[in-house]
């Protein structure tokens, strides 16, 4: 999507969009990360043209097989940029599961079997040990899938698989809006659900570092993300004939009002952690309060800590 270039300096970055108040808009690569081996994935699909190249330079045989190792390499290529961004997102949770296919494993073992496909015609103990040593380093470079769920403290696994579902509808949604909004070229809307996206993103991320949290998340997470989607697509839909800036205008008190109420939701979820906190700290207070006067009922033969610790504040020369 075309966009006008514009800075923190710059002249229409302080003047809000009909219908908006003053907010600051959100960095478009905010919470985002760089593609882990993006540079190394596309070095292996260039490894599997030279044998798109020399297969029809080949008799039928060496056609068949050069044809065969451009294919497996290329969907080893492709399997190992999916498995990367999976476990880019797998990383990026607190709470996730194993991604259902070894992607990265899988395309290993094609790119072994492209390359020893690719060297057939020097003898199969040639194409073995190439295809083995290929397959190897591919291993060695990408490394394996993640083969453990991340299941959090205090939980089970059907808590974990609860929070991933969730947390990827939600995703989904917030995606299908941003597709929407995109689609109607306007920059500064944009950049204004962009920044309800990070917010939403901020519950999402207390869901997943504590999964009890579902439950009271759960209605926003996926109700009202989907009602926000859903508005998205239809003004989306009425962007082109929005002469007056109406429904504009309606759509962005919205998403202030959505924010607004993701905000405190998350809010209200962390001041549950701090009285839970809050309780635990007095409820250890009490029991050292105890532990403390139990001490202190003890004989002058039974020396604990802290008898110990006050022989040991004695002045010099005093013997206890």
């Amino acid at each position: 999507m075309a966009r006008r270039f514009g800075g923190r300096f710059s002249p229409d970055n302080a003047r809000p969009a009909p219908g908006e108040g003053p907010r600051a808009a959100a960095h478009p690569f905010a919470g985002k990360r760089p593609a882990a081996g993006g540079a190394r994935v596309n070095l292996l699909f260039l490894a599997a043209l030279p044998f798109a190249i020399t297969a029809f330079f080949q008799p039928p045989a060496g056609l068949a097989s050069d044809l065969a190792a451009f294919a497996c390499l290329s969907l080893a290529a492709w399997l190992t940029r999916e498995g990367l961004r999976a476990e880019a997102e797998f990383d990026a949770r607190a709470t996730a599961r194993r991604p259902p296919i070894p992607r990265k494993i899988f395309g290993s073992v094609l790119t072994a079997l492209g390359l020893g496909l690719g060297t057939l015609s020097g003898g199969p103990v040639g194409a073995l040990l190439i295809g083995g040593i290929g397959g190897l380093l591919h291993a060695l470079a990408f490394g394996p899938d993640p083969l453990r769920s991340k299941v959090a403290e205090g939980t089970d696994l059907f808590q974990t698989d609860r929070v991933a579902r969730a947390v990827a509808e939600a995703e989904a949604h917030l995606a299908a809006m941003r597709a929407a909004i995109d689609g109607t070229r306007d920059r500064a809307l944009a950049d204004r659900v962009a920044g309800f996206e990070a917010t939403a993103r901020g519950l999402i991320r207390r869901v997943e570092d504590d999964p009890r949290d579902l439950t009271a998340a759960r209605r926003w997470l996926g109700v009202y993300l989907q009602g926000a989607q859903a508005a998205a697509v239809k003004y989306a839909g009425l962007a082109p004939h929005d002469r007056d800036g109406a429904a504009r205008a309606d759509f962005t008190a919205l998403i202030d009002d959505l924010e607004t109420g993701f905000a405190a939701r998350s809010d209200s979820l962390l001041a549950g952690d701090r009285s839970d906190l809050t309780v635990e700290i007095e409820v250890l207070r009490e029991r050292l309060a105890r532990e403390g006067l139990a001490r202190h009922t003890l004989g002058p033969g039974n020396l604990d800590d802290t008898g110990a610790a006050g022989a040991a504040r004695q002045p010099e020369g005093r013997s206890a």
